[in-house]
């Protein structure tokens, strides 16, 4: 906790704002705010803790190193906050050894606690009850000479499951045309795009990826070769803010019934409530944590693409207006309209491989892009750690993401001190 208090207090510093004016700003109280820069508490969400730091004008590397921190205070609040088990009572002592076989008959006759009497008696009736419950299901299930009830065998067949790969989040519009000429099946199953260096083939097995609810998702991958638990784990923001002007969504719906632009732990909600999809780009947070004490070696992340049709015609909605220039953070790019999308490197992003453990996790930012499509796709980590090895889905808590070009699209925007959309002059 110590290391994150620092780095808040350094900001803070730097920054030249008093405890008072950050707390009022973040809308908390000082004394909280105090708290957390001294080392004292440390925040369930990392929501405020990222508010802080961009009020403190943090540089996009210092927010990286603020949310690693953050996940390394947060996991050692959680292992100091198990309770340790309390010993159990001893057993009380018997007769001592040595009187005699009066002695030891005198203790097998000594009458029985109230509470153990009680205790016996429910075992008794418990033991009379199984029994009974057995020969009724025997009794059910072989029937007699009679013609009586027999066991029904079709209860007992499994149900198949399903063999779509995708795990997709239902039929919608963009699921009717499946096939655009870049290598996507038609029908009514997704199709997965052509993989990368190392990737199993599109037939392999995949794990489903978890997830849980706002603005962060975790997931924990499929194993190739043991069935123990795998040894990382992800959290997921698929909705994150690089620049709010550059951040735009499409949503079906005229402006006058579209609320305002939500901030960016506001996002999934707004999203969730309007349906609306990322329009242009998508800005993605991946953090790779180790289970254990063990090194995860992250071979490559691959991009896999559900489906591909044509942009949505929808409306544009930029989340901000007014800014100045764009910001260039270290990143994966990825271009979802060309035949085989892969993550390239930008901003000075060092590539593939990586290690990670429980005490050193990494962040990675995802920027993908399209102008003439509307794509449904995931992204694969290919792990590996000793003997074991496998793949880490990455979606949107269980369902792909969903980007869609906004080219020729009506955009609107909110100014500063507006109460509602205008039209952009330019759209």
């Amino acid at each position: 906790m110590a290391s994150l208090a620092e780095l808040l207090r350094e900001l803070k510093e730097r920054s030249g704002l008093s405890y008072g004016v950050l707390a009022k700003r973040l809308h908390m109280s000082t004394s909280t705010l105090h708290r957390y820069c001294n080392g004292d508490a440390v925040p369930v969400d990392f929501a405020p803790v990222e508010r802080f730091a961009r009020l403190c004008k943090a540089s996009p590397e210092e927010l990286v190193e603020v949310h690693r921190r953050w996940i390394l205070a947060d996991a050692a609040k959680g292992q100091k906050a198990e309770p340790r088990p309390e010993p159990e009572p001893a057993p009380e002592a018997e007769a001592e050894a040595g009187q005699g076989p009066e002695a030891e008959a005198a203790v097998a006759h000594r009458p029985l606690k109230a509470g153990r009497r009680r205790l016996v008696t429910l075992v008794s009736a418990a033991a009379g009850v199984a029994v009974i419950g057995v020969g009724s299901v025997a009794l059910a299930m072989n029937g007699d000479d009679d013609g009586g009830p027999k066991r029904n065998d079709k209860a007992a067949a499994p149900a198949h499951p399903s063999a779509s790969p995708g795990g997709g989040d239902g039929e919608g519009e963009g699921d009717k045309d499946r096939s655009d000429g870049k290598g996507t099946k038609k029908g009514g199953g997704p199709s997965a795009s052509p993989f990368k260096k190392g990737s199993p083939p599109s037939g392999a097995p995949r794990a489903g990826g978890g997830g849980r609810g706002g603005n962060e998702t975790s997931s924990a991958g499929g194993s190739a070769t043991d069935d123990l638990v795998e040894p990382l784990t992800t959290r997921t923001r698929p909705y994150v803010y690089e620049d709010a002007c550059t951040q735009h969504f499409l949503v079906n719906r005229k402006a006058h019934e579209v609320p305002q632009p939500p901030s960016e732990q506001d996002a999934p909600a707004w999203v969730a409530d309007l349906g609306a999809v990322s329009s242009g780009e998508q800005f993605i947070e991946v953090t790779v944590q180790g289970i254990g004490e063990e090194t995860v070696v992250l071979q490559d992340m691959d991009v896999r693409v559900q489906s591909t049709s044509a942009p949505l015609a929808w409306n544009d909605y930029a989340m901000e207006t007014g800014c100045g220039g764009k910001v260039n953070t270290k990143s994966f790019g990825v271009d979802l309209d060309d035949n085989a999308p892969r993550t390239t490197p930008k901003g000075g992003q060092r590539d593939f491989p990586y290690k990670v453990s429980e005490n050193d996790p990494e962040v990675f930012y995802i920027k993908a892009h399209t102008t003439s499509h509307d794509v449904r796709w995931y992204l694969e980590l290919e792990w590996s750690s000793g003997k074991r090895h496998g793949t880490l889905r990455v979606d949107d808590q269980g369902k792909p993401f969903r980007t869609s070009g906004r080219e020729k699209r009506p955009s609107y925007g909110w100014p500063p001190g507006s109460s509602k959309w205008y039209r952009q002059l330019d759209s």
